[in-house]
């Protein structure tokens, strides 16, 4: 088994063909910006701007006289990739400070005036103001029903169909008290409370996203 936040086609370098996926969760990732920047709201288009390097102030888009500090995760990141499809459009971040850990990068945030950067809804917590893009609030129910575009599966793919303790730890991982309890706890969105699911070229269908 081996476990992904990314579909394998977005990786260079692998054949998909002969892998299964088993989707077993989905995450969300909002961006998250110091608290004393005074900002809570932005559209897209002002997203874009800020994490691209072309709007350098929070005071041009409503905050504090403030410079921003872009805190990024590192190259080949599923939450960066995620972000920066779903979040950005498909831009590329503007090169800065790189982190291997979402717990530093909120902590990072949390600690330096003007910062800003991303992070999946689990380590959202009281020290950081996550941030509404177009109206829209980063919460679980607004993922669920695609209001809230910046998600992402997590995927547990196989070498062909599961046979063995390899599928029943894979129904374990799928049974409604895993799915509903541990899963939610640790910051989590079932796959079966989706409303859509989604291709690894970003299409959308109506139904629930289990595999």
């Amino acid at each position: 088994m081996g476990n992904s936040d990314l579909f394998a086609q977005e990786k260079a370098g692998i054949n998909p063909k002969r892998l299964v996926d088993h989707k077993i969760a989905v995450v969300g990732v909002a961006p998250i910006i110091n608290k004393d920047v005074g900002i809570h709201h932005l559209t897209t288009r002002q997203l874009i701007a800020v994490f691209t390097g072309k709007i350098r102030n929070w005071r041009q888009v409503g905050g504090r006289n403030l410079a921003i500090t872009l805190i990024n995760r590192t190259q080949g990141s599923g939450t960066r990739m995620t972000f920066e499809k779903y979040g950005l459009r498909d831009r590329q971040s503007a090169v800065a400070q790189e982190q291997d850990s979402s717990g530093t990068v909120r902590q990072i945030v949390s600690s330096t005036p003007g910062a800003v950067s991303y992070v999946s809804f689990g380590y959202i917590n009281k020290t950081v103001q996550p941030v509404s893009i177009d109206g829209v609030a980063p919460t679980e129910n607004n993922v669920k029903s695609n209001r809230w575009k910046i998600w992402s599966y997590e995927h547990i793919y196989t070498n062909g169909q599961p046979t063995g303790l390899t599928k029943k730890f894979l129904d374990y991982l799928q049974n409604d008290h895993i799915q509903k309890t541990l899963f939610n706890k640790l910051g989590y969105i079932s796959v079966k409370d989706m409303q859509y699911q989604r291709t690894w070229r970003g299409k959308l269908s109506k139904g629930s996203g289990v595999a």
